[in-house]
């Protein structure tokens, strides 16, 4: 099997695995209790805790746990506004990002909020100079992602950096979900961000675990409320086989990053290099560094992407179209909408993304049969 669909959900690391059945075996009690079994338990909590925080290079105290990318950006764009309310009421994102923010985004303004989308160009990036033109005296959050999850385009977050140092109240919020162990942590974890999210199955981690940055001072407002764990900022008892487990794959994600980074660089160039020979193929995922080492998104011009993802299937070489979120649901690509794709080249679209486990020979064996199914959907273009 070769599997090309790692922006939609990663193969949990054999090494997370392991510690996730040792820790639901041996530390089951709860860290909130009183006594030295739940003693046990939380001191493992604040170990893996500042594990993550050791590895990002932040204080142990700016790392909170969740259940996911979606919680995360829920919680920084929900927890903004409701701490900030007095302050005022307009948010700021762009038109290419996650549902998880662009719904949370549509529900605030339901409550009255108003929402700027900042547009893209050809590439997918919104510009620097638009989002200062949008900014306005009650604004109070901006949220960007880091890497987009359709077509790989990394935002230009230096120069968002640039343009929030100016307005140091307002909170920056990045979902860097697609962009963890990437080569980028320079560009997220930039002087001037407020709240960066993560989920921890992109990552080699279980299902049903992230954690999020939140700069120290930054206020938010918590959306679970209960018996005040996480600081009194995210009730409930912690997962903690889980978050060890998390802890645990990240370490190993960020381990030889550089040289993992560059060997997806390699297999995506090798890729996109084969297909771009052919009639008929628009690559929407093109130059480096604009895009992500990992995220390669093209179109066969008159063949659904469904049909694409299915013939691939059939050679056991599994792809996505263009977002696991809405696959399912027959949408058209929102990020190739927002680039004014045309919409039946947009319905063609299909992605491939690649983690640190895939090899050339399965790039080669995919450009072979990508050979012998263009010469299949020749007859239904």
């Amino acid at each position: 099997m070769i599997y090309f669909d790692n922006s939609a959900t990663t193969k949990a690391a054999p090494e997370a695995v392991d510690t996730y059945a040792k820790v639901s075996a041996n530390y089951w009690g709860n860290p909130s209790s009183l006594h030295n079994f739940g003693e046990q338990a939380f001191n493992l909590l604040e170990q893996s805790r500042q594990q993550i925080a050791d590895l990002l290079g932040v204080k142990l105290s700016e790392i909170l746990f969740t259940s996911g990318g979606t919680e995360g950006d829920n919680w920084a764009i929900k927890g903004t506004a409701m701490a900030k309310r007095a302050f005022g009421k307009h948010l700021i994102t762009t038109a290419v990002e996650h549902p998880a923010v662009h719904n949370s985004m549509e529900q605030l303004k339901q409550l009255g909020y108003d929402v700027t989308y900042l547009p893209v160009d050809d590439n997918g990036r919104v510009s620097a100079a638009d989002l200062r033109a949008a900014i306005r005296p009650d604004t109070i959050l901006v949220s960007t992602m880091a890497v987009n999850n359709e077509i790989g385009a990394v935002q230009p977050l230096a120069e968002i950096a640039d343009v929030m140092r100016d307005f140091p109240k307002i909170h920056w919020h990045i979902d860097a979900v697609q962009g963890i162990g990437k080569g980028l942590h320079d560009l997220i974890f930039n002087d001037r961000v407020d709240f960066v999210t993560f989920s921890g199955h992109k990552f080699h981690a279980p299902r049903g675990i992230g954690f999020m940055y939140k700069r120290q001072g930054r206020k938010i407002a918590p959306l679970m409320a209960g018996g005040g764990q996480e600081r009194n900022l995210r009730s409930g008892t912690e997962n903690l086989p889980a978050i060890a487990a998390m802890a645990k794959a990240l370490r190993l994600l960020l381990t030889d990053e550089d040289a993992k980074v560059q060997q997806q660089r390699a297999i995506r160039l090798a890729i996109l290099k084969h297909i771009a020979t052919f009639d008929h193929v628009t690559i929407f995922s093109k130059d480096l560094p604009v895009f992500a080492p990992h995220i390669l998104c093209f179109a066969i011009e008159g063949v659904r992407g469904e049909t694409i993802v299915h013939a691939f299937e059939e050679h056991n070489i599994y792809i996505s179209t263009t977002s696991a979120c809405s696959s399912k649901k027959h949408v058209e690509s929102s990020t190739l909408q927002a680039m004014h794709v045309d919409g039946d080249i947009a319905t063609s679209a299909v992605r491939i993304s690649l983690d640190e486990h895939n090899t050339m020979a399965e790039a080669d064996e995919f450009n072979r049969v990508f050979d012998q199914l263009y010469q299949q959907f020749a007859k239904l273009r």
